[in-house]
């Protein structure tokens, strides 16, 4: 089994390609930022004129990404449980991974099903965000 999977309660991708990707009972979800389905700016976003960042709040760009995370895993009828590799791309380490951990941990607070997890500093992201996951999930067949 190799199947597309799509949300309709997550944003439309940003180019081609799908939310996640259903092989056997993996799941593999394509990097998912901080984005809602209704809206041009990202949550926690201040752009200027431009559309130049004047400033973000990480931690609501965080919730923003794991409630598209968790779309996405039920969109393909698995839960947030089944999460088994979660990395996160920041575009500044050293100002948000403190902020970025403390919500990560309300998220994946059960030791029982935290998830491997790698995080990883990055020049930029596409859009004004600060941070997007890419993760993969097994779900059982």
């Amino acid at each position: 089994m190799n199947r597309r999977i799509d949300s309709d309660q997550a944003p439309p991708p940003l180019g081609p390609y799908p939310h996640a990707r259903r092989v056997g009972n993996l799941l593999f979800l394509s990097g998912i930022g901080p984005r809602q389905p209704d809206a041009r700016t990202p949550p926690g976003v201040e752009l200027d004129a431009d559309g130049r960042v004047i400033r973000y709040d990480i931690e609501v760009q965080c919730r923003s990404m794991f409630a598209t995370v968790r779309s996405v895993l039920e969109a393909a009828g698995g839960r947030w449980e089944q999460l088994i590799d979660v990395t996160v791309f920041l575009t500044d380490l050293d100002r948000d991974f403190e902020a970025y951990n403390r919500v990560y941990a309300e998220h994946f607070s059960d030791p029982a099903h935290q998830p491997c997890r790698t995080t990883v500093g990055v020049a930029r992201l596409p859009g004004p965000i600060a941070i997007e996951a890419k993760c993969i999930a097994v779900i059982e067949l």
